[in-house]
């Protein structure tokens, strides 16, 4: 996005190929890392034996998909550095539309083909990522002009990636903190039983509905910064950001106030027990709380990154997922015995004190030394 700003779009172009070369060396080894490690990661998130049945050969199948969900990640980030947005929404409807059909004939069986449960999802996952790079390669091709060859499928251009990767490692660092956190939360709730962690992944699912429209502007936030400090125009970005939390913050709210209202009524599409729609729907209100904070974190981080600034989100964020948002989980989820409750508690004081955090950086310009950096490296 920086050198697109900046009218460079030969190395802009370059830099996409030297990341495809490397997502295909990260996917192998995330796949295989998940092939011979699926048991004990089970074993470390104390997950019930009756889940494990299921989980591991799930798992074992699922690794097969991650090489090309490395693909499709980085030919659809190029794409939308593009700003063809729009493109990769359509790609990814098509991809998850294939999955879905699939999931009917493989999981459940179909003429001669026998049912094969989770592991029948994770194989139509798998062909749906394939139909999914397809789609990637013809746009890449179509929309910018750009046509790998067969030795950037292989062989990264470290030196082409260093800029990328400055911004890159740090925000995978942070990601990977994210995980250990909320890995280390979720064997607090496996702890509480099988009820707890059905709830638990059904306010989940309804919460990652709200968090929708906060990741768009998140996206269209970073992309547009990038773009702006490439053509140097710091103040312009400066009001993008504002405009964002605006719309962020606002909209969130509201859809997340939404959710919580009608919870009571859409937990009934995942289950009939009383109990767990109660509790689900005190979570979904602990969310209304919760989404101001994450808000500022996802638009502000996102806009960091975009400008250079990537070490500081993942130093700040690092801490707080794992002393707040982990040991939090732990202390009001199970040694205070607040159970789901406690553990959202921590994920809203998490999120709050990252985004506050943020929020400080942003508007006390601690990034403008990054981007002017940024500048000198594109």
């Amino acid at each position: 996005t920086q050198n697109r700003g900046g009218g460079n779009l030969g190395q802009a172009n370059k830099i996409a190929c030297a990341a495809l070369g490397a997502s295909n060396w990260l996917g192998l080894f995330a796949g295989l890392l998940i092939l011979f490690s699926a048991g004990l990661v089970l074993s470390l998130l104390q997950t019930p034996e009756p889940v494990r049945l299921v989980a591991l050969p799930y798992l074992h199948m699922l690794a097969g998909a991650l090489l090309l969900d490395a693909y499709n990640a980085v030919m659809a980030s190029v794409m939308r550095a593009h700003l063809r947005t729009r493109d990769t929404m359509v790609t990814v409807l098509a991809m998850h539309g294939v999955h879905l059909l699939l999931c009917v004939p493989l999981m459940n069986g179909f003429g001669p083909i026998p049912a094969m449960g989770l592991p029948g999802f994770a194989l139509a996952m798998a062909i749906s990522r394939a139909v999914g790079m397809g789609m990637q390669l013809f746009l890449w091709q179509w929309r910018l002009h750009l046509r790998p060859a067969f030795k950037d499928w292989w062989r990264p251009n470290w030196r082409l990636l260093g800029p990328a990767l400055h911004i890159g490692i740090p925000g995978a660092a942070e990601n990977i903190a994210y995980r250990i956190a909320m890995l280390a939360s979720m064997s607090v709730v496996a702890g509480l039983g099988t009820d707890q962690i059905a709830t638990h992944s059904y306010a989940s699912q309804i919460m990652n509905l709200v968090v929708l429209f906060t990741v768009a502007v998140g996206f269209a936030g970073e992309i547009l910064v990038g773009h702006l400090i490439g053509a140097r125009q710091f103040k312009h970005a400066n009001r993008v950001v504002k405009k964002s939390l605006f719309w962020g913050l606002g909209i969130s709210f509201c859809i997340a106030s939404i959710a919580a209202i009608t919870a009571p009524m859409t937990l009934r599409l995942f289950t009939h027990d009383e109990t767990i729609i109660k509790t689900a729907t005190t979570l979904l209100w602990i969310t209304v709380i919760l989404e101001p904070g994450r808000t500022c974190n996802i638009v502000i981080i996102n806009a960091l990154r975009a400008t250079g600034d990537a070490r500081f989100p993942v130093v700040v964020g690092a801490f707080s997922m794992l002393i707040v948002m982990a040991g939090g989980s732990w202390l009001l989820g199970s040694y205070f015995q607040l159970g789901l409750v406690g553990v959202w508690i921590a994920y809203a004081a998490d999120e709050w004190l990252r985004g506050l955090v943020m929020a400080m950086r942003w508007f006390g310009r601690g990034w403008v030394g990054h981007a002017r950096a940024s500048l000198r490296r594109v």
